[in-house]
């Protein structure tokens, strides 16, 4: 339990792959953009905020996290942070990666390939040199298209989170702060492996500087004794008066060998001094120098271990900001939902009641066409009767014709017409009686 709550280890052995920073105005426009100020309205805009206000607010926040995330992409590439082992890519755009990483692999075994293939005239004359150039060219071509395939996925990449929504730029921050956790201890590591290699180099230097101090002190007991004897043979010197004289001559000789001796003396001297001063010299420098670096050691650590515990602790609060989100999206829908349940529940409730009233009226416009029907029927039934009476005066006159024409009497026939009516007109033929109707008239049109 107590490893995994270790926040400050740095373990040497788990050594990653080293990467060179070029730091640039990059440091200077990304706390710009992190020093902006929030809007001071944020209080009001709390205390009055509808669920409507939290659209505009959240696309406020997807926004901000878009921006953050591309100016991060950027600022990898320009302190020589390697895209790929900083983003979360989906399948396609690895796919780009993978696909470049495999093609200059294929290339490199089918150019060792050829160039295995023993050079002699038999091989070379079956093409041996103008594979191994085909190969060459096919390997260059192959190491461009994988030195663009980090910048192809880029461009995918960011075209895909311009249309991301919050949850994929949390996650996206997520794993960037993630990677930079990783890559805070590798560069803790690097740190650390420095200073072991500057206490040596302390050491070493101390040691030097103690060597050359000890050389310096032998010299100048060297210089001492050839002072002395320099002093010794220039008074011999002087005390020769012949100064032609072989005496004089060898004298000379004595004195000049014992001044170029003096004068190496006095230059091994001057080197020891001058070495002594440089490693006493690059003893505090080093020293400085490790001092800096363990200060920048601690100061990565105390990163490192807030980062590592915040992204933890963070990645559980951007899900419940998610999950909010996610919540309001659903309160909204539910409120939809009601509304137009309600606005629902209105119309049919209108419909309803127009279809009872309208129900309602029709039956009294029923009632009330009774009257007006009988009214209209009794018409009917008065114009029928007066056009029965006029057939019938009709027919009183086609039997007198009948009767006066054909000797027929149609008196019996038009009795059993009539007798339907129970109104057979009379023998006199009166014309006030109501003839009666053909009742066999059916019959002969059947």
């Amino acid at each position: 339990m107590a490893d995994d709550f270790d926040l400050l280890e740095t373990d040497s052995t788990s050594k990653q792959e080293k990467v060179d920073v070029n730091w640039g105005k990059a440091v200077d426009q990304m706390k710009s953009k992190l020093a902006q100020e929030d809007d001071p309205n944020v209080r009001q805009k709390i205390l009055n905020a509808t669920l409507d206000d939290v659209v505009g607010m959240a696309e406020t926040d997807r926004k901000s996290l878009l921006e953050a995330i591309k100016d991060l992409t950027d600022y990898q590439d320009e302190v020589g942070i390697i895209f790929e082992k900083f983003s979360t890519l989906n399948a396609k755009e690895q796919k780009v990666i993978d696909d470049a990483q495999k093609a200059l692999e294929r290339a490199k075994i089918a150019l060792e390939d050829a160039e295995k293939v023993k050079d002699n005239w038999w091989n070379n004359l079956w093409g041996r040199k103008s594979k191994i150039k085909k190969r060459q060219a096919e390997l260059d071509a192959a190491q461009k298209t994988r030195e663009g395939a980090d910048m192809k996925a880029k461009a995918m990449f960011q075209e895909r989170i311009e249309t991301a929504d919050v949850q994929t730029l949390l996650n996206e921050l997520s794993y960037k702060s993630q990677a930079a956790v990783g890559r805070l201890k590798t560069r803790e590591t690097e740190i650390k492996e420095v200073e072991d290699k500057l206490q040596v180099a302390i050491v070493e230097a101390s040691k030097n500087h103690t060597k050359a101090l000890e050389k310096k002190k032998e010299t100048e007991d060297k210089l001492e004794e050839q002072y002395a004897l320099l002093k010794q043979a220039r008074q011999a010197l002087e005390e020769i008066s012949d100064k032609q004289s072989s005496a004089y001559s060898e004298a000379i000789g004595k004195v000049t060998t014992i001044e170029q001796k003096v004068e190496e003396l006095e230059g091994l001297k001057n080197a020891y001094t001058t070495l002594a001063a440089s490693k006493d010299s690059f003893v505090h420098k080093h020293n400085l120098t490790i001092k800096v670096l363990t200060s920048l050691r601690s100061n990565l650590q105390t990163h490192r271990a807030k980062l590592k515990s915040d992204t933890d602790e963070r990645l559980k609060y951007y899900d419940g900001y998610v999950v909010a989100l996610k919540a309001r999206t659903d309160q909204e829908f539910a409120a939809i939902l009601e509304h137009l349940g309600v606005k629902t529940d209105e119309h049919i409730g209108q419909t309803l009641a127009s279809m009872h009233t309208a129900s309602a009226k029709a039956r009294q416009e029923m009632m009330d066409n009774i009257p007006v029907h009988e009214k209209v029927m009794q018409g009917v039934y008065s114009s029928y009767a007066e056009a029965l009476q006029e057939i019938r005066v009709k027919d009183s006159e086609i039997q007198k014709n009948f009767a006066d024409r054909y000797g027929i009497d149609m008196k019996e026939i038009f009795e059993e017409y009539y007798a339907n009516d129970g109104a057979t007109p009379s023998e006199k033929g009166d014309d006030d009686a109501p003839a009666p109707a053909p009742a066999a008239e059916d019959d002969l049109l059947s």
